[in-house]
């Protein structure tokens, strides 16, 4: 008569040992350490080896370490210095040819907004991703000692093997009764094991999507700067030739700035300035002859022209066509209550420090500096009778007098808001102050505005 021999219980491997705990132990058990959430317990404690560095050695490292620092920062100036050489070239390359000048000018405004819309976007989403993240971690954390039941759990039941089922009733019996436990306990803890698993999934998903959006990021506020300086250099070009050109500039700029402290009203300034100021004055001449609709159908291809001095388009023309002078939110719409027992006569947006501002529509400039409680005004007459107002800038970078066009550059913002009404509000934003006048008459400048980025006014 041979041996008995023992042979394995039947229970499925759905219900119990390695086959089924191990993958749910590890799964567990290694996105709870990428997440850093590992129960105490579970952490390994790193101790210095037998070889661990001498102090020369630390010295050393830190040596070498300095000196790739300082190789990388002779490199960046290395490379910011061709960079400006390049921009250089470049400008010198446009030369006194205004319509290229003009073209770039555009350009380059367009590119800066358009980075800074996408910044502002990926801001956007990396707060909802970091109060993803926090949600997470702060649930896991919660049910750390959850976490570490499991884990245990988990861990005993991977290592203990089924038992055998020998001749005697007594042991199978036993292997039995164990069957039957491991058969209702190990789905319940399966269950938690993967919920636990999931949420750690999930939470380094998003720490992986985060790192990726920080990186684009990075990426998008480099060239930004790279943008603005090119931007900036343009601009100072242009404002060079305009100087040439007007040899009194700098003279009627100060004398204009001296007569807005003269007058108390917007439309008084605007009227001070077209009478009394040269520059201004020819500026509004030449504008009650141009910007009258000679039919309702606009030319848009009049708007590739970089070297027109009059506009493209009517300004009554052009409804449904202009682009926001700044990317931002709209907080306070025209006819809206201003906070002071008033209406609004114009809308107001909240944008980033430091955003770029460009001109919503082609027009000569008849105001550009201080005035009351605007902040920096800039004033365009876009003819017709229409005036656009735009203030709460922290620097123009035009001059009065001159002719500018649609998507052209004029202002930037600055950290915090420049205008009294809004600063009344608690404004944690700089905000944009925009203002549509005919005849001297606030209207609504919703009609003006495109619905979409294809409709928008570009030069």
């Amino acid at each position: 008569m041979s041996a008995a021999r023992p042979f394995r219980s039947p229970l499925p491997t759905g219900h119990s040992g390695r086959a089924c705990t191990a993958p749910l132990f590890a799964l567990v058990v290694s996105a709870t350490l990428l997440a850093g959430l590992a129960p105490a317990s579970s952490q390994t404690t790193l101790r210095p080896s037998i070889g661990t560095p001498t102090a020369d050695a630390t010295s050393a490292d830190a040596l070498k370490q300095r000196q790739q620092e300082l190789d990388a920062a002779r490199a960046a100036q290395k490379s910011a210095a061709e960079a400006q050489e390049r921009l250089k070239a470049d400008i010198a390359s446009i030369g006194q040819d205004r319509s290229k000048l003009n073209q770039q000018l555009v350009d380059v405004a367009a590119q800066v907004r358009g980075v800074e819309a996408r910044i502002g976007e990926a801001e956007t989403r990396l707060r909802g991703l970091d109060a993803r993240e926090q949600d997470l971690r702060d649930s896991l954390e919660s049910r750390r000692s959850e976490i570490i039941e499991v884990l245990a759990a988990l861990q005993r039941a991977g290592r203990r093997t089924p038992p055998a089922l020998l001749v005697r009733p007594e042991d199978a019996l036993q292997s039995l009764r164990t069957a039957m436990l491991l058969g209702s306990v190990v789905p319940e803890m399966r269950s938690r094991a993967e919920k636990l698993s999931a949420d750690l999934g999930e939470l380094l998903n998003v720490r992986k999507t985060i790192g990726t959006e920080r990186d684009k990021l990075a990426l998008d506020r480099d060239k930004l700067r790279a943008d603005q300086t090119r931007l900036a250099a343009l601009v100072d070009e242009r404002q060079r030739q305009q100087a040439t050109a007007e040899k009194d500039m700098q003279a009627e700029g100060v004398r204009a700035v001296a007569l807005a402290q003269q007058v108390d009203t917007l439309q008084g300034l605007i009227s001070t300035m077209e009478q009394d100021v040269k520059s201004a004055a020819k500026a509004a001449v030449t504008a009650s002859l141009q910007g009258v609709p000679v039919n309702n159908k606009p030319d848009v291809n009049a708007l590739r022209n970089p070297n027109r001095k009059s506009p493209a388009i009517a300004f009554a023309s052009s409804k449904g066509m202009l682009a926001f002078p700044v990317n931002g939110i709209k907080i306070r719409g025209f006819g809206g209550s201003d906070g002071a027992s008033s209406v609004d006569k114009g809308i107001s947006l909240a944008t980033r420090p430091g955003a770029q501002v460009t001109t919503p529509c082609d027009g000569w400039v008849v105001y550009a500096g201080p005035f009351r409680s605007y902040g920096q005004l800039l004033i365009l007459n876009a003819g017709g009778g229409y005036h656009v107002l735009i203030a709460g800038m922290e620097r123009i970078s035009v001059t009065i007098g001159q002719f500018v066009q649609a998507g052209e550059p004029v202002a930037t913002m600055g950290a915090t808001s420049q205008v009294a009404s809004i600063l009344a509000t608690n404004a944690s934003q700089p905000v944009l102050y925009v203002e549509f006048r005919k005849d001297g008459t606030p209207i609504d400048p919703g009609p003006w505005w495109a619905t979409n980025e294809g409709e928008k006014v570009r030069g």
